[in-house]
């Protein structure tokens, strides 16, 4: 069970609103987050990872505690247990396939790299440099990467939106694979009503830093 209640000013073009969300994800659940930019998406990611600072709320994942306002306790990106795969890969250009996928593993496992490696078809490049990629296979790498980590919490921000439409059904069934083969609690925003009827369990619709609905993509879609 992850459950967060969180608050944070935020500094939109239509104005200041205060991003204020209160949610509780199931084990091993999808959710994808949906909304007009501005409205606090990302934001609510980063304040997952560590990346961002509420200005009062809690962040609990499995028992452990986050973040907590009221006791003083903000862990930070390092002490999270948390795998990111941020919008433009963020992938060290210096360094093989193999080792941006080994990079962030808690205990180095080479064999456990060239499994994942393999899972996704990559086994023959595990040498070359992130620069000779095609835009579909980096963000592979981005997602092994922080699949590697073996995290409580992975954070998917619009992970997509750089690839055409072709690659972007093959990376959903891909991701769709990789969350249920290792069962770790998803968040995923998107612009993408795709994305939400492919992959999520729940939809999470966000309006000017407010959930203005959530449940099942087909409910939520079909009704906004």
């Amino acid at each position: 069970m992850i459950r967060f209640s969180l608050k944070k000013k935020l500094y939109g073009a239509q104005g200041d609103f205060l991003l204020e969300l209160e949610f509780e994800i199931e084990e091993n659940e999808f959710i994808v987050v949906l909304g007009p930019s501005g409205s606090g998406k990302t934001t609510l990611l980063r304040m997952l990872a560590g990346l961002e600072k509420p200005e009062e709320g809690y962040i609990e994942v499995k028992g452990e505690v986050w973040y907590d306002s009221k006791r003083g306790i903000n862990l930070p990106l390092q002490k999270r247990d948390v795998g990111f795969v941020f919008q433009d890969y963020a992938l060290f250009p210096n360094m093989s396939l193999f080792e941006n996928i080994a990079f962030g593993m808690k205990k180095k496992d080479p064999q456990r790299v060239m499994e994942l490696l393999k899972l996704a078809g990559l086994k023959q490049l595990k040498d070359k440099k992130p620069s000779v990629l095609s835009g579909g296979q980096k963000q592979r790498v981005a997602l092994l990467r922080a699949l590697a980590r073996e995290p409580k919490l992975l954070l998917l921000d619009e992970p997509l939106s750089a690839l055409d439409p072709e690659t972007a059904i093959i990376l959903r069934e891909e991701i769709k694979k990789f969350q249920r083969s290792f069962n770790i609690p998803t968040i995923m925003v998107s612009h993408s009503r795709q994305d939400a009827l492919s992959l999520a369990g729940r939809v999470l619709l966000l309006s000017e830093g407010k959930i203005k609905s959530v449940g099942k993509p087909k409910d939520v879609l079909y009704s906004s």
